[in-house]
């Protein structure tokens, strides 16, 4: 499997980055465009059980919220896409607003 295809594969739900992040594991250079893919996406992952939990504590205190939880919620699928899209770039571009959190915290 390719670079590119390993670091579009990442974003493409958790199943899909464990399977990027196991081919990576097992390739014998590591590439650093994998690498910073797969942090990347793991962080927005992680965002959005974040922001999962949120909206469903403000839905239970006030359900007249519901559509703009659910809008709210659209939020980590852009994210996701714009990452695909660097990916299918090539390019090692943070993801907006919560990807510059996630650089170099994970080792990867």
């Amino acid at each position: 499997m390719t670079n590119k295809n390993m670091s579009i594969i990442a974003y493409l739900t958790i199943i899909g980055w464990v399977i990027a992040y196991l081919n990576y594991q097992k390739s014998e250079e590591k590439s650093s465009l994998v690498g910073y893919h797969l942090s990347q996406a793991l962080g927005i992952f992680i965002f959005h059980i974040i922001l999962s939990i949120l909206t469903t504590v403000v839905l239970t205190l006030l359900p007249s919220l519901a559509t703009l939880c659910y809008l709210i919620l659209l939020i980590p699928l852009i994210l996701l896409l714009l990452g695909i899209i660097t990916a299918f770039n090539e390019v090692k571009k943070p993801v907006p607003f919560i990807g510059k959190l996630f650089e170099g915290k994970f080792n990867f």
